[in-house]
């Protein structure tokens, strides 16, 4: 799935399962994290009206995602914490290449595309693992969902720069993700 180099174990979801409340909550934030990044990239790229118009699309829906979760919180009377800092994100956000405006941009973008496919991979794990029949459902809308933005964000980062430098750099993020994921899968979080 979108090649990654290491798929989360199975067993990931019993952990999830465990504390739904805690994963249900770290989600939500993950959900407003993505709607803030789709808006931050809009801010560096108004030079692109048309890539500004699907970013403001994943915007809306990144933050109607965070008000799904936010609802079956609410409905299953749980508390909504607060805000979870995401290491395995942190983690990422380092790689990315600090030189040109055009590099960087383009990074974003591949950042961008990463978290996505890590989560909807995550979301497929919970669509298989779990036992509860409305989170099942829900995370299967999720995973075709965040699936479509990580094509976005690869295409976009196609189109602003050379496509075969853009593939390259691509594995580059693969291969890096690939190391960090190692130390993840072991707690009740979306990437943890």
């Amino acid at each position: 799935m979108f090649k990654l180099r290491l798929l989360t174990d199975p067993r990931w979801a019993n952990i999830a399962e465990g504390n739904l409340e805690e994963i249900l909550t770290d989600h939500a934030w993950c959900e407003q994290k993505a709607t803030t990044n789709a808006i931050t990239i809009i801010t560096m790229i108004p030079e692109h009206p048309e890539i500004i118009t699907e970013l403001l699309f994943i915007a809306k829906e990144e933050l109607e995602h965070f008000q799904m979760v936010h609802e079956i919180i609410k409905k299953r009377g749980y508390t909504f914490g607060r805000e979870r800092k995401d290491d395995y994100v942190g983690q990422l956000f380092k790689f990315i290449v600090q030189g040109t405006r055009e590099n960087y941009i383009i990074d974003r973008m591949l950042f961008a595309a990463m978290i996505e496919a890590r989560s909807c991979e995550r979301f497929k794990v919970l669509t298989e693992n779990i036992k509860d029949e409305e989170l099942k459902v829900f995370y299967k809308e999720l995973m075709i969902s965040e699936a479509g933005h990580y094509a976005t964000f690869i295409k976009f980062a196609r189109q602003l720069g050379d496509p075969e430098k853009v593939n390259q750099r691509w594995e580059e993020w693969l291969d890096y993700e690939a190391e960090i994921i190692k130390s993840y899968g072991k707690k009740e979080s979306i990437h943890g």
